[in-house]
């Protein structure tokens, strides 16, 4: 039987980011071999990690990758379950790997990410063995991709709760970043008139007619006041007619000029997934019976 010493426990946790204890056992169990003792502690991990597959991971963090030459940009969401394990570095370390990996490697979808080799591994092994080491459960949620003849932009607000990818035909790296802001800040649903949704078009039109009738309006003027309120809400939902956020005087068109957007995307963090809602009285009384 090999001696197993401290520094062979610290070098093993170093690489595998595993506890004290956990490397120690490792160790003892593979008779001093390291490499056997990372695969012991993988699969330890790897049933851990199972284990905490029913939990909802709501929290985490929206990230972006932007090649040097602004051509090929990623927009990736990782959740996990806590803010606490959103700000770990391991757990940053692996969203930000993941993101140029996706640049990369154009993965077709998540299936196709996942099953993808990345470091030796595939990137689904890689997130289940940060699943076992920071204790909670990770999972990769969504990202797009985007390659562009002119240039992309991103922009990361609250270190990762919004996050925005911006498709652009030219322009500068800080006209990028105003597009990419204004459309974290007023989340618009279109570039344009041409873009906006037929279903949802049809039915503001219903609300605003409902509205009009309401306020007891005749019937021969309904139309062109919902004409009118629509041109509002077009203004309000297509980028390119909301009012600039750094300048009320100018829209977006104006500070584009000849610069169009043909694409943009804007992630925020959680949204759709049902959160566990935790009831801490309850869970106190139910302790006390």
């Amino acid at each position: 039987m090999a001696k197993i010493t401290a520094a062979m426990v610290k070098e093993l946790r170093e690489t595998t980011g595993a506890g004290m204890m956990d490397c120690k056992k490792a160790l003892t169990a593979t008779d001093g071999d390291k490499a056997k003792a990372i695969d012991w502690l993988r699969e330890k991990g790897i049933s851990k990690a199972e284990k905490k597959a029913d939990r909802i991971a709501a929290e985490g963090a929206v990230a972006a990758y932007i090649s040097e030459d602004a051509k090929v940009g990623v927009l990736v969401e990782v959740n996990c379950e806590t803010d606490f394990a959103a700000g770990n570095e391991q757990f940053r370390a692996l969203v930000a790997k993941v993101a140029k990996h996706i640049a990369d490697t154009n993965p077709a979808d998540l299936d196709a990410l996942n099953a993808s080799e990345l470091d030796g591994k595939t990137v689904a092994a890689l997130v289940t063995e940060a699943t076992a080491t920071i204790g909670e459960k990770i999972s990769l949620r969504r990202f797009v991709r985007y390659e562009s003849a002119g240039r992309v932009a991103s922009y990361i607000h609250m270190g990762g709760k919004i996050g925005v990818l911006v498709d652009l035909t030219g322009g500068d790296e800080e006209l990028g970043k105003d597009v990419a802001m204004q459309i974290a800040a007023a989340a618009p649903a279109a570039i344009d008139r041409d873009g906006v949704d037929a279903a949802a078009l049809e039915h503001e039109k219903e609300v605003l007619r409902k509205q009009a009738l309401e306020e007891g309006k005749p019937e021969k003027i309904v139309e062109r006041m919902v004409e009118g309120r629509i041109n509002k809400y077009y203004k309000e939902v297509c980028l390119n007619e909301q009012i600039f956020v750094k300048d009320s005087d100018k829209t977006v068109k104006d500070i584009l000029g000849d610069v169009k957007v043909t694409a943009f995307t804007r992630y925020q963090l959680g949204e759709g997934i049902e959160k566990k809602q935790e009831n801490f009285a309850a869970e106190v009384a139910a302790q006390m019976k």
